[in-house]
């Protein structure tokens, strides 16, 4: 037995000095090169988050006032717990880590949204990412959008039918909810060619999975303690995502057979008719996931990553077009002078006319253009980007060492006094020709950019310009509420404090 001891004793020295020394030596090294990026003071095990106040409605302040503290420094770093993450707030390194096409890994807080969209176009990386941001990027040509245009406007005129009671009464109501369910209408009809009438029926099951499953993922990226499987499981968190997760993925997958049996009849009644045109219904129509099929014909592509990718522009589609039209309502709502000018250039392009809107008339939309991009300059639909640094990134004069998380934020870029006047006032001309000349290129980063820009952005701007235009050619807007006091909440998509509570008015009886 006495011989024993010595060599158990050897054998954990000999497995100390192979496996954990290293991973002393790693991290203390990754201590020593965050510390010398310029910070708030961080202590042992809490790092900063000790001077982190607990409400949502205060997070986005605390960015900004660390940007404000540091303004010498286009980087900054901070301790969540044992984490630390450099924040790239000036656009000067903006630029360096969105050009980069090292620094294009997602960071950990994205690894619960990994269950539900898999390694889609939003998180896969390396090869693979490259492969199919290429495969798919004709799914967002110019004309493969023009086809959308019917869809924008038919469910419009729904979202306008379904808010027209408010006008009626002039009661104040959050628009947020109805802009949400068009947007979610829109996306799963262009993406999946399946209406599930969420403007309709509110209580739809897949309306409610989905909006469980963006709630869980926030809170597990906001929190991580949670990261910690037991006391993900033990708050219940892991049964109720389980849950949702197979409604939505089950949906999905059920989407996906019909469609491709629909395309299968349709084909073979083309091929039968030799009428060389692929018809649905009596009507042409290329959704994102009949591309996605045409693909998979090519061998390229699995069932299962065809769900992801729907999945993933479902995910991506819906929100984030809905926030920017719901802040742009609210700070028009606020601003009646910009709010006239936008309606007397939506007058003159349709007149008194209740026709649908062409891709040629969004074009004569300017100054709507400029309204959206100048609501998404204060409330930019996604606040934070993080990317996962995997080798040693120089970056505004430091090294951000392999390990750390680099964050960049567009709500405090967006927000920099050396970039725009009266940051927080809210003001189109900043989006004027002349005024975005002589702005830095990566001044304004609402759909990110560099190699992982949003794939679907014209997507989201047309969609946006389209409903909203089709809302003030029958409304007019007010809100007794006062504007700053909607606090922008940093979640996975910036959401308004207290929604966006407004009175709408029939534009002839207002006028």
């Amino acid at each position: 037995m006495g011989f024993w001891v010595p060599v158990v004793v050897l054998l954990l020295f000999v497995y100390a000095t192979l496996r954990i020394w290293p991973w002393i030596l790693k991290r203390k090294r990754l201590i020593q090169m965050v510390d010398r990026i310029p910070g708030p003071t961080a202590i042992p095990i809490l790092g900063c988050a000790y001077q982190f106040r607990p409400k949502i409605e205060d997070f986005s302040y605390e960015l900004l006032e660390y940007a404000r503290l540091h303004k010498d420094s286009e980087v900054v770093r901070f301790w969540l717990g044992p984490i630390p993450i450099v924040c790239a707030f000036g656009p000067e390194s903006v630029k360096t880590v969105l050009e980069s096409n090292k620094v294009i890994t997602k960071g950990d807080e994205y690894d619960i949204l990994e269950r539900w969209l898999g390694t889609g176009l939003l998180i896969s990386t390396g090869n693979k990412w490259r492969s199919r941001r290429k495969m798919l990027t004709m799914a967002f040509h110019f004309n493969v959008l023009n086809g959308f245009m019917d869809t924008y406007d038919k469910e419009a005129r729904i979202f306008l039918d379904q808010i027209r009671e408010f006008a009626d009464t002039n009661e104040p109501f959050d628009v947020c909810p109805f802009i949400k369910r068009c947007a979610l209408d829109i996306i799963c009809e262009t993406s999946m060619a399946h209406k599930i009438d969420a403007q309709v029926d509110h209580n739809h099951p897949y309306v409610n999975a989905v909006a469980q499953m963006n709630t869980l993922s926030f809170l597990y990226a906001r929190s991580p303690w949670f990261w910690i499987k037991p006391i993900w499981r033990f708050f219940g968190h892991e049964e109720n995502y389980e849950r949702n997760l197979k409604l939505v993925t089950d949906f999905t997958q059920n989407v996906i057979a019909e469609r491709r049996k629909e395309l299968h009849t349709a084909k073979k009644t083309v091929q039968e008719n030799k009428s060389g045109t692929e018809e649905i219904g009596g009507k042409t129509r290329r959704a994102f996931l009949d591309l996605l099929l045409s693909i998979q014909d090519e061998g390229k592509l699995t069932d299962e990553d065809i769900r992801e990718e729907v999945d993933t522009f479902m995910f991506e589609g819906h929100d984030t077009t809905s926030s920017g039209m719901s802040w742009t309502i609210w700070c028009l709502a606020h601003h009646l002078d910009y709010q006239n000018k936008v309606i007397q250039e939506i007058d003159a392009v349709f007149g008194n006319s209740d026709r649908n809107c062409t891709n040629e008339d969004l074009k004569e939309l300017k100054y709507l253009e400029q309204c959206i991009k100048e609501a998404m300059r204060l409330y930019p639909p996604v606040p934070l980007i993080s990317r996962k640094v995997e080798e040693d990134f120089h970056c505004a004069g430091y090294d951000v060492p392999r390990d750390a998380t680099i964050l960049i934020s567009p709500l405090v870029l967006h927000r920099d006094p050396a970039l725009y006047e009266n940051v927080e006032s809210y003001n189109p001309e900043n989006f004027s020709p002349s005024a975005i000349a002589r702005r830095h290129a990566y001044s304004f980063i609402p759909f990110s950019a560099g190699p992982r820009n949003c794939i679907g952005q014209k997507f989201a701007l047309m969609e946006e310009r389209t409903v909203l235009s089709w809302f003030f050619r029958r409304y007019c807007v007010r809100s007794s509420e006062e504007f700053l006091s909607n606090i922008p909440c940093a979640k996975i998509i910036l959401k308004p404090s207290k929604g966006v509570p407004i009175k709408i008015y029939r534009r002839n009886a207002a006028h």
